[in-house]
C-alpha cells in the first residue's frame, strides 16, 4: 500500500463560521456513495442551546447542497445566516452569541429519514448525539510566549502520568488547577485517556463519535489549548488516548451506511480488517479512512499541540507485514512531523538536532517487542509486567519472570525504519485504568454492610506491601507510569469484565492524599521521581537482573543499573521478614543508600562479599560515590 498520504482539506468541512463574516455558517460533509441523483436530500438543523429543551422552539433546518468532490466523492454543503430578527419566539436565544447545536438528517423518497446523523468533522459538541459550534469558534487561542521555545523531552526522560479528566480533575480548568501539584510529583508527560466525543456523560471514551475536538464533559477546543499551553510550561507534556480500531455504532460512517442498507452505497469508512472486536471495526484498506485518520492526527498536533498519542488497542488496525493500517499510520505520522523541521513555531518542538521526538506509543498488548521492531512506534505499553507483579511474591520463578520485565528482556533499544533510528522503549507500570488497584492483589474489604462486588476495594492498611514494586518501577528500564491517585494509595477494584467497568464513576479521592497510608506512598514516589529524574543511570543505563535463587527463595531481588561510571544496585524484599543476603560488588568505593541514607557502606573492595540488609516489604538502593 504504497499510495502517498493526504490530509482531507479541514478548511471546507464540519461547521466553519466565515472569517469575513460573523454569523455566517458553512458546513461541509463527506457522504461518499450518497448523492442527489438518486433522491437524497440532506439538511442540517440547528438550535441554540439555551433553547433546545424548550418545546416551542424546535431547530431550523436547512437544506445542503450536493456536488462531487474530485477526491472523496459525494460533498454536501450549506451556508446560514444567524440573526436574531430570525427567532421563532420572542425568548428565543437564536441570534445571540454562544453555542449552537446541530445535526444532519439524510432523507430519501420511500424510506425513513435517517436522523441523528453526527458531523464527523465538528470541532465542537453538544449533548449526546448532538455536534456543535461556537459563534467566535474562528477566533485563535493566544499561545504564551514559551510555546515557541517549548520542547518535547527525549523519550528516555519520560516520567508518566495517565489520567481521566473527569475522574482526576472534573473538568479542564480543574486540570489546569492541579498541574502545579503533578509539576511538584516531578511527572513530566501526562496520557489523557480519550478526550473524543462520545454519546455517554459517564465513559472511559473508547467507542468515538467525534474525532476532531474535545468532548462537552472536558471543556472545549480553548479549554483543552490552555491546559496543553500551561502544562508545556511546566515542562510537562501532553499525548492523547486515540481510539481508530473501532468506534460508536453512532459514528456516522457506521450508522448512515447500516441504515441505508443498499447495495450501492458501499461503506467507505467501516468493515473488517485486523481483529474485528471492541465497537465497529475500521477498514484500513479504504483510502478514506486512512487519509481521516492521518488528518485526526494532524490536526491535534498542530491545533492542540500535544506532543504526540497513545493508540489503543492497535491489534485492532495491525497486520504484521503489512504497510497498511497501524503500521502506514504512524509512519505517515512520523513523516508528517519530520517535514515540519524548518517550519519554526509550534512544530519545533520535537526537533533536538537529529532527534524526531515525536511520542507515538502503541497499546499492543499481544506483541509488544514486535509492533517496536515494525513500525515507528517508540514505545508501548506492556503488560508483562503488571501481570508478573500481580503474580510475584508466591514463589521463586515468579520472582524470576518480574525481575526480567524490570529488564525488558528482548526489547529494542534504537530500530531503523527507512533510515529512520528511532528510541525504542516500553512502559513500566503496576497500575492502569484497565486493572484493580494493585493493592486489591494482597486483599480486600466491603464498605460498611454493602456486598455489591463492584463497591469493593483493595485494603489500605496493606499499602506496605506495595513499596518493593514501586521502587522496582522506577529504577527499572522503560518509561514509568503511574495512574491517577496511585501516588497516595487510590484503591479501586475494577471487576475484569462487563458494564461495571466503563460506566461506574470514580473519582480520585483526594483526602487520601492526607492518612497516614497515603503521606507514606507520596513520600515514597516523590523520593522514586527526583532519584530516577536526578540519575541517568536509572533513564538509560544498563540493566543486570541477579537471576539467582539464592535471593529468590528469599523472596528478594536484585539487579543494577550502570550508566558509564554510573552504578547503583537495587534489593527489593517481598517478604514480610527483612533478610540478610550476601553481594560481591564489582565497583570499588563507597556507596551512598538512596531511599534513607542509614545503611551508606563505606570502602567496599572490589570482589569483597558483603553482607546486606534489606528490609521486609521494602527496598534499599545503593549508588557509588564519584
Amino acid at each position: 500500500m504504497q499510495d502517498k498520504p493526504e490530509l482531507l482539506p479541514l478548511q471546507k468541512l464540519g461547521a466553519r463560521e466565515d472569517e469575513q463574516n460573523p454569523g455566517v455558517i458553512n458546513f461541509g460533509f463527506f457522504l461518499p456513495g450518497v448523492s442527489a441523483e438518486q433522491g437524497n436530500r440532506l439538511w442540517v438543523r440547528v438550535i441554540h442551546e439555551k433553547d433546545q429543551f424548550l418545546q416551542a422552539i424546535q431547530p431550523k433546518d436547512y437544506e445542503m447542497e450536493h456536488s462531487v468532490d474530485p477526491g472523496y466523492g459525494d460533498y454536501w454543503s450549506a451556508t446560514i445566516t444567524i440573526r436574531p430578527e430570525d427567532r421563532l419566539t420572542p425568548d428565543s436565544a437564536w441570534g445571540s452569541s454562544g453555542k449552537y447545536v446541530y445535526r444532519y438528517c439524510l432523507k430519501n423518497p420511500g424510506r425513513e429519514p435517517i436522523d441523528w446523523v453526527i458531523d464527523p468533522f465538528a470541532r465542537e459538541f453538544g449533548i449526546g448525539k448532538l455536534s456543535s459550534f461556537t459563534l467566535g469558534y474562528k477566533k485563535q487561542y493566544d499561545w504564551s510566549q514559551p510555546e515557541s521555545v517549548w520542547k518535547t523531552p527525549f523519550l528516555d526522560d519520560i516520567i508518566l502520568y495517565e489520567l481521566m479528566i473527569s475522574e482526576f480533575a472534573s473538568d479542564i480548568d480543574g486540570m489546569v488547577s492541579r498541574l502545579d501539584y503533578l509539576a511538584d510529583l516531578g511527572i513530566n508527560c501526562l496520557e489523557l485517556m480519550p478526550l473524543s466525543n462520545v454519546e455517554k456523560r459517564v465513559d472511559w471514551g473508547f467507542a468515538p463519535i467525534g474525532y476532531f475536538g474535545v468532548d462537552e464533559r472536558f471543556g472545549n477546543r480553548k479549554d483543552l489549548q490552555k491546559l496543553v499551553d500551561a502544562a508545556h510550561r511546566k515542562n510537562i507534556a501532553v499525548i492523547v488516548d486515540s481510539v481508530y480500531a473501532h468506534t460508536s455504532h453512532l459514528f456516522p460512517y457506521y450508522y448512515v451506511y447500516d441504515k441505508l442498507e443498499w447495495p450501492e452505497a458501499e461503506n467507505p469508512f467501516m468493515g473488517p480488517f485486523a481483529e474485528n472486536v471492541y465497537g465497529k471495526s475500521t477498514d484500513f484498506n479504504r483510502k478514506f479512512t486512512r487519509d481521516f485518520f492521518l488528518t485526526v492526527n494532524h490536526h491535534w498536533l498542530d491545533c492542540y499541540h500535544v506532543d504526540g498519542f497513545r493508540y489503543d488497542y492497535v491489534p485492532g488496525y495491525w497486520l504484521e507485514g503489512s504497510e497498511n493500517g497501524y503500521t502506514k499510520l504512524v509512519k505517515d505520522t512520523y513523516q508528517l512531523v519530520k517535514t515540519k523541521k524548518d517550519a519554526g513555531s509550534h512544530w519545533q518542538r520535537f526537533f533536538r538536532g537529529n532527534s524526531v521526538n515525536l511520542i507515538q506509543c502503541a497499546e499492543q498488548l499481544q506483541k509488544p517487542i514486535d509492533v517496536l521492531n515494525s513500525t515507528y512506534s517508540n514505545c508501548t505499553w506492556q503488560n508483562g509486567t503488571l501481570h508478573a507483579a500481580r503474580g510475584a511474591g508466591s514463589n521463586p520463578e515468579g520472582l524470576s519472570s518480574l525481575g526480567l520485565f524490570f529488564g525488558l528482556f528482548g526489547y529494542p533499544a534504537e530500530v531503523s525504519h527507512n533510515g529512520d533510528r528511532i528510541t525504542k522503549t516500553a512502559l513500566q507500570y503496576i497500575e492502569n485504568h484497565d486493572h484493580s488497584r494493585f493493592v486489591c492483589k494482597f486483599g480486600t474489604v466491603f464498605p460498611e454492610n454493602e456486598k455489591n462486588e463492584l463497591l469493593k476495594e483493595g485494603n489500605r492498611a496493606l499499602w506496605y506491601k506495595v513499596q518493593p514494586y514501586l521502587i522496582g518501577m522506577f529504577t527499572a528500564k522503560g518509561i514509568p507510569m503511574l495512574w491517577q491517585g496511585q501516588e497516595f494509595g487510590e484503591n479501586y477494584y475494577l471487576p475484569e469484565e462487563g458494564w461495571g467497568r466503563v460506566l461506574l464513576y470514580r473519582p480520585v479521592r483526594w483526602d487520601y492524599f492526607y492518612t497516614p497510608e497515603g503521606k507514606s506512598t507520596v513520600s515514597l514516589v516523590r523520593k522514586l521521581v527526583q532519584l530516577r529524574r536526578e540519575n541517568p543511570q536509572f533513564s538509560r543505563g544498563e540493566h543486570f537482573f541477579y537471576n539467582d535463587s539464592l535471593y529468590l527463595s528469599r523472596k528478594v531481588m536484585l539487579f543494577s543499573r550502570k550508566y558509564g561510571n554510573l552504578f547503583s544496585l537495587i534489593a527489593l524484599n517481598f517478604g514480610d521478614r527483612g533478610q540478610t543476603v550476601p553481594f560481591i560488588f564489582s565497583h570499588e568505593g563507597s556507596y551512598r543508600e538512596e531511599l534513607h541514607g542509614q545503611e551508606n557502606l563505606a570502602k567496599v573492595s572490589a570482589g569483597e562479599e558483603v553482607q546486606l540488609f534489606v528490609p521486609s516489604n521494602y527496598g534499599r538502593i545503593w549508588t557509588l560515590k564519584s
